[in-house]
C-alpha cells in the first residue's frame, strides 16, 4: 500500500512546458472530473494559447514559480530534457506529486536521488514510458513464450527530417545523449529481458553547427544481457535519412516476432500469424488513467522503477562507450 496523505479532490494540476505534449496533457486533464488545471509555465506565447484553450487561469513564465504554488497537488513536467531533473527535484521538495516525460535525468545517479527523494517524502514520481502501453509491446509480451528461448533482439527507428527545424531536439546540450533522450528504445527491450551486462555504442553527428546543433544523428548500440540475449538498438534522425523505419525483431529457438511499424507477424515452423498492434493514439490517456488510479485508488503504476533506472544506467554506459571507443561493463 502506498498510503499517500489524503489528497485534495479534484487533484489540482500544474503543467511545466508549452509544446505538443503539454497541450495533450492539458486536453486530457481538462476532460477528467477528478482533476483541475490550475497553472501552466512555459514559453509565454505558447503557454498562453494552451491556457486560453483549456481555461487555465494562472500563467507563469518561470517553472520555479509554478512548482511552489500551494494550490497544486500534481506537477506535470514536459519541458526540455536538460531541465527535467531540476524541475522534478524542486517539485518534490515542494511536496508535489510528479509526472515527467522521459528521461527523468541525464544521469543514473541523479535519477536515483530523485526516486529516493520521492520515497522520503511519500510522493509519487512517475516517469512516462508509454511505449510499454502500446500494441507492439503488448503483443510481444503476449507471444514471447511462443518463440522458445530468445537469443537476439533488434529495435531500429529512422526519422527523416528535411530541413531540420531550429528546435531544441536537435541541440545536444538540451536534448542529451541520443539514447538518453530516446531512452524508451532501451527500456522497451530491458523490460523484456532484464539486466544488461555490457554495452558498445557508436555515434555520428552531422551538420555545420556542431557541437551546438546537429542536422543528422546516428546512434547504434549493442547490448549483451545477463541472460545471454544480444540486442541491437539503433536511433537515427535528421537530414541524411531518406526513408522512415520502425522495426522490432525478436529471434528465439522456436520462432520469431517481427514488427514493421504496427504490423507484425509471429513466425514458427507452423507458419506465420499476422499481428496487428493497432493505433498508437490514446496512449497518453492510458498513462494518465494509470497515474490517477494510483494516486486515488492505490492501483499499481504500469512502469517499473528498477527498469527505468537500469535503462538510464545503460544509456550512460553507451555514452561512455562512445567517448572511450570501448565496450563498457555494467
Amino acid at each position: 500500500m502506498t498510503n499517500y496523505a489524503t489528497l485534495h479532490q479534484p487533484l489540482r494540476v500544474g503543467i511545466v512546458g508549452s509544446g505538443f505534449v503539454a497541450k495533450l496533457r492539458a486536453e486530457i486533464f481538462s476532460q477528467d472530473v477528478r482533476t483541475q488545471l490550475v497553472a501552466i509555465a512555459g514559453t509565454l506565447e505558447k503557454a498562453q494559447a494552451i491556457a486560453q484553450e483549456f481555461s487555465i487561469t494562472n500563467l507563469h513564465q518561470y517553472w520555479s514559480e509554478l512548482v511552489v504554488r500551494p494550490d497544486i497537488d500534481l506537477v506535470v513536467v514536459c519541458n526540455i530534457n536538460r531541465d527535467h531533473a531540476a524541475v522534478v527535484g524542486q517539485a518534490l521538495r515542494s511536496g508535489k506529486h510528479v509526472i515527467v516525460e522521459y528521461p527523468l535525468a541525464f544521469s543514473f545517479q541523479e535519477a536515483s536521488e530523485l526516486f529516493h527523494l520521492a520515497k522520503q517524502n511519500n510522493l509519487m514520481l512517475h516517469v512516462e514510458h508509454i511505449e510499454l502501453l502500446g500494441g507492439v509491446h503488448q503483443l510481444v509480451m503476449e507471444h514471447l513464450d511462443k518463440v522458445g528461448t530468445p537469443f537476439y533482439a533488434r529495435y531500429s527507428t529512422k526519422s527523416p527530417q528535411y530541413p531540420v527545424p531550429d528546435k531544441w531536439t536537435y541541440k545536444p546540450e538540451l536534448f542529451g545523449f541520443p539514447l538518453t533522450a530516446a531512452v524508451s528504445r532501451l527500456n522497451r527491450i530491458i523490460a523484456l529481458f532484464g539486466k544488461v551486462k555490457s554495452v558498445s555504442c557508436q555515434l555520428n553527428y552531422g551538420g555545420d553547427n556542431l557541437p551546438r546543433q546537429f542536422t543528422s544523428c546516428t546512434c547504434n548500440a549493442q547490448l549483451q544481457f545477463e541472460n545471454g540475449v544480444l540486442a541491437d538498438v539503433s536511433y537515427s534522425k535528421g537530414e541524411n535519412f531518406w526513408c522512415s523505419e520502425r522495426v522490432m525483431e525478436l529471434q528465439g529457438s522456436q520462432g520469431a516476432i517481427v514488427f514493421s511499424n504496427d504490423k507484425g507477424k509471429l513466425i514458427s515452423e507452423d507458419g506465420e500469424i499476422e499481428l496487428d498492434a493497432g493505433t498508437t493514439r490514446g496512449l497518453f490517456k492510458k498513462d494518465t488513467e494509470s497515474i490517477l488510479s494510483h494516486l486515488l485508488s492505490d492501483m499499481p503504476l504500469y512502469t517499473n522503477q528498477e527498469s527505468i533506472l537500469h535503462s538510464l544506467a545503460v544509456a550512460n554506459a553507451a555514452e561512455k562507450s562512445v567517448a572511450t571507443n570501448q565496450t563498457v561493463m555494467l
